[in-house]
């Protein structure tokens, strides 16, 4: 009887697989919002901030920047204005300047909108530059586990190599660290996907990766690299950024929502430190950053 029962099935199942049909989900699609992706940092730079137009779920096509904003930054004594690109609409540059670490800044943007009474959109965010550690004191590339770490990994067939920091971190407990990697200055954590972020916790005030942290702990890398894409004398360098702690659940939100699916992800819509949040999504960030280098040696 069993037998029958499997063979019936058997032959039913190449009929259940070839009645599929797709499926298109009803979104509710609302008015496009605005979106913000800007950054000040204290380091001596043209900072950037992009605004550009959400689009519906199903809609292709290329992104609607947000072109002819009036954007600047201020801390309540000092303004600096963003000016826009002008053979890339929706991309606004600063002149060279620096802001200051331990400081609050403001995020403004007005953007021609007739659906606003006065015929603009007032778009405002803050954020505190956090403090940051001094120096970092060396970076090194190595495997997770030291130099007989060479056993070829599952996925590559090959060995990796870690970036490891060596600093002095500071005593609070909520500071948090995103590494930015760059192999011969070409940016490697160029997505938010990409970026290992560190919250310190119970490790702040410890020597970071040194022998203390070692006993306790692991080692906290901030990068890999297969082997094979590494070649003597690559030129290694980490950004070290000090971001605000809700940046932190901002990426983490993010990454849960990304996807193709609609039937996975956050149910919402990601987080966001720009207002109105009715009218925009996106993060206002202020980073302080401090930088080391190393040039990778084949050693093991």
């Amino acid at each position: 009887m069993k037998a029958r029962y499997c063979l019936v099935a058997a032959l039913l199942f190449p009929l259940f697989m070839a009645c599929t049909e797709d499926i298109v989900i009803d979104t509710e699609e609302g008015e496009p919002m605005v979106g913000v992706e800007a950054c000040f940092t204290d380091e001596t730079k043209h900072h950037e901030a992009i605004l550009s137009y959400t689009s519906g779920f199903y809609e292709e096509g290329t992104v609607r920047m947000v072109s002819g904003a009036t954007v600047f930054v201020t801390d309540g004594m000092d303004t600096v204005p963003y000016v826009e690109d002008a053979e890339r609409p929706g991309h606004y540059f600063t002149g060279l300047v620096a802001g200051t670490k331990n400081k609050r800044y403001e995020f403004h943007a007005y953007i021609p909108d007739e659906q606003e009474d006065e015929g603009v959109l007032h778009l405002v965010s803050e954020s505190y530059m956090r403090d940051n550690v001094e120096v970092i004191d060396s970076l090194v590339v190595k495997p997770y586990n030291g130099p007989n770490d060479t056993v070829p990994t599952v996925f590559y067939d090959d060995t990796v190599e870690f970036v490891y920091p060596y600093f002095q971190s500071l005593s609070d407990p909520s500071l948090v660290y995103m590494p930015m990697v760059y192999k011969n200055d070409s940016l490697l954590t160029d997505t938010l996907s990409r970026r290992m972020i560190v919250p310190m916790g119970g490790f702040a005030g410890f020597y970071v990766n040194g022998a203390e942290m070692q006993a306790i702990n692991k080692e906290i890398p901030v990068f890999y690299f297969r082997k094979k894409s590494l070649k003597e004398g690559d030129c290694i360098r980490v950004d070290l950024y000090s971001i605000p702690e809700e940046y932190l659940y901002f990426v983490y939100n993010l990454n849960l929502s990304a996807g193709s699916n609609p039937l996975f992800g956050a149910p919402a819509n990601v987080v966001t430190n720009i207002q109105p949040s009715q009218r925009a999504v996106g993060w206002f960030l202020t980073a302080s950053v401090v930088s080391a280098e190393t040039v990778f040696r084949d050693l093991y």
